[in-house]
């Protein structure tokens, strides 16, 4: 990595920090600038202003997102490529990286700055929004492969059901921060997958445990 670039890696890095501990308003210039070892001048070098550095902080987190996705749902393709088990695999997977992740998630920095989208032009907001559409779209797609093969149980809005997906996700994270508990997010997202199962779950594979027990 070149040295410029290492150094706008590492602003990003300590202003991301400082926004998910304190929220980007109360995140200054002065304070990234000294923790960095940086001067004025070479802050200016890489943003023109704050709302400058907000969006190479957004960029940043949406492209690690998006690398974790392929990541972790393309070792779920690997092992099955039904669409049923696919979900269930990478929802799974997720969890299980969620899990090992040292003192729990960092917290989210699209949530964070949501709630400060004030501070920012509408460029910035666009971008957030476009964001989290995509994160909702992602499970859609994935919910609309498998009613094309498995009926679910009862009537579902594939839209609603990845939201669900995508809210049990940044939901956990935050109660997780709140509580100062790890465990939240990963159970929250095992407990999304569940939901899918049971939806989509074949009617005859339930029939079958329901005369096992009666039996």
């Amino acid at each position: 990595m070149r040295k410029g670039n290492a150094t706008r890696e590492r602003i990003l890095e300590i202003a991301e920090a400082a926004v998910l501990a304190k929220g980007f308003g109360a995140t200054s210039i002065e304070e990234l600038i000294a923790e960095a070892g940086i001067t004025k001048s070479g802050f200016f070098y890489h943003f023109k202003d704050k709302n400058e550095l907000a969006k190479g902080l957004l960029d940043r987190h949406g492209e690690a997102l998006d690398q974790l996705l392929v990541d972790v749902f393309g070792r779920a393709g690997e092992l099955s490529d039904d669409p049923l088990q696919y979900l269930l695999v990478g929802l799974t997977l997720f969890a299980e990286h969620m899990a090992a992740m040292p003192g729990g998630h960092p917290g989210c920095l699209v949530a964070a700055m949501s709630y400060q989208d004030r501070l920012f032009d509408r460029e910035f907001r666009a971008r957030i929004t476009t964001m989290v559409r995509e994160w909702n779209d992602f499970f859609r797609k994935k919910l609309d492969d498998i009613v094309a093969i498995y009926p679910p149980r009862e009537p579902v809005d594939t839209a609603r059901l990845g939201r669900m997906i995508a809210c049990s996700i940044d939901g956990g994270i935050i109660m997780g921060k709140t509580l100062a508990d790890p465990t939240v997010l990963p159970e929250q997202m095992l407990m999304a997958r569940n939901h899918v199962k049971m939806i989509f779950q074949p009617v005859a594979v339930h029939a079958m445990r329901a005369e096992a027990v009666a039996a």
